[in-house]
């Protein structure tokens, strides 16, 4: 079993302190638009990958007026309790530790303790730009592969080390010989996060399909594709030739920085050509996806966050949701929503360890 049994926040967003203690498998929390219910969503997030799933800046999370945030939690895993601290006081590093000792790498974290986050804001994986994709590929990958992890972190140090290059080649400052010394390393890390994340895709796109047609439609026919300048034949010549456009640009124009996953069904862009009850259903096929898929690759049921969906999606889908998360497959389940009255419909006949709590915090 792998959950978390308390949360105690202090100065985080809008709670100056809030103390909670949560069931094993389905907790729900309820209450007005502001009151800060998704804040403890984010609050479990922080505690498993050691940062916002909302907002990258942490000091853009302290509470107003405040000096610093604290969030605490103990994770249970396997009967063994881990009491995790993530810290952050402006004008000194966030500070990450587990059962007292502090991390000399927040990466040393990173898939220890797994969630999987379905947001209203899980739209923009279909409607924003390719980094969106990408960001959530590595998510689930460096949660699961160490290696990858400390690739896709070394490959970023590389890339931001050439495009500084190639601005001070452009103001005279460097030599373009100097391009040399980086561009090893730029594919030589580039072919392993290629050859990983093709890997991904490969098993990951059965699991997908199948939560798809759990919740969509059948005769629907969703693909995940992945397309990378990798694909184009030997790298190495691939960035000789286009040296002369990264010179011009100032930046490193191919590369796996530049890879995209595309989204079809029925073969057309799901962002053109899906209605919107398309478009939810393969949001949500997709973080299910990844739910199954970090169970099978880390050992750990994920803590499935729910934020707010009872209000996004229509009443059938959010029926397959609570007989899906109500079943065993499933571990320890954080739902919001703003009416009690239905969730506490929705859970108790299919539900028998559930918890409901009211914000501002009062337990039911």
């Amino acid at each position: 079993m792998h959950y978390l049994a308390n949360l105690y926040l202090i100065n985080f967003k809008n709670h100056d302190f809030l103390s909670l203690e949560f069931s094993p498998k389905v907790n729900a929390l309820v209450g007005q638009n502001g009151a800060g219910k998704t804040n403890v969503l984010d609050a479990v997030h922080y505690l498993s990958m050691s940062k916002s799933y909302l907002n990258p800046l942490d000091r853009q999370n302290i509470r107003l007026n405040q000096g610093f945030f604290s969030i605490q939690g103990k994770w249970v895993h396997e009967s063994e309790d881990h009491t995790v601290v993530c810290s952050f006081k402006p004008g000194t590093k966030k500070i990450m530790k587990r059962n007292k000792v502090v991390y000399d790498k927040m990466s040393e974290h990173i898939g220890l303790f797994p969630v999987v986050f379905i947001s209203p804001y899980d739209g923009d994986l279909i409607a924003e730009g390719s980094e969106f994709r990408r960001k959530w590929l590595d998510g689930i990958l460096s949660q699961i592969d160490r290696k990858y992890l400390e690739d896709i972190i070394q490959f970023q140090r590389v890339l931001e080390q050439r495009n500084a290059l190639l601005k001070q080649i452009a103001h005279g400052a460097a030599k373009r010989e100097d391009l040399l010394i980086w561009n090893p390393s730029f594919t030589e890390l580039g072919a392993r996060i290629h050859e990983r994340r093709t890997s991904f895709v490969e098993e990951f796109s059965p699991i997908f399909l199948e939560n798809y047609q759990e919740i969509g439609a059948e005769e629907e026919e969703p693909t995940i594709r992945y397309r990378s300048d990798f694909q184009k034949g030997a790298f190495d010549t691939l960035l000789l030739q286009n040296e002369q456009r990264d010179l011009y640009v100032q930046h490193s124009t191919v590369g796996v920085q530049k890879d995209e996953l595309l989204f079809t069904l029925n073969e057309n862009p799901v962002k053109k050509f899906g209605s919107q009850g398309q478009q939810k259903s393969f949001i949500l096929a997709l973080r299910l996806a990844q739910y199954h898929y970090l169970h099978k690759y880390s050992g750990k049921k994920p803590v499935l966050l729910l934020d707010d969906i009872f209000d996004k999606l229509d009443r059938s889908r959010v029926q397959k949701i609570i007989d899906l998360v109500s079943k065993d497959t499933f571990g320890q389940v954080i739902i919001t929503d703003t009416d009690q009255a239905r969730v506490q419909a929705l859970l108790a006949p299919c539900v028998d360890d559930f918890r409901i709590f009211k914000l501002p915090l009062q337990e039911i």
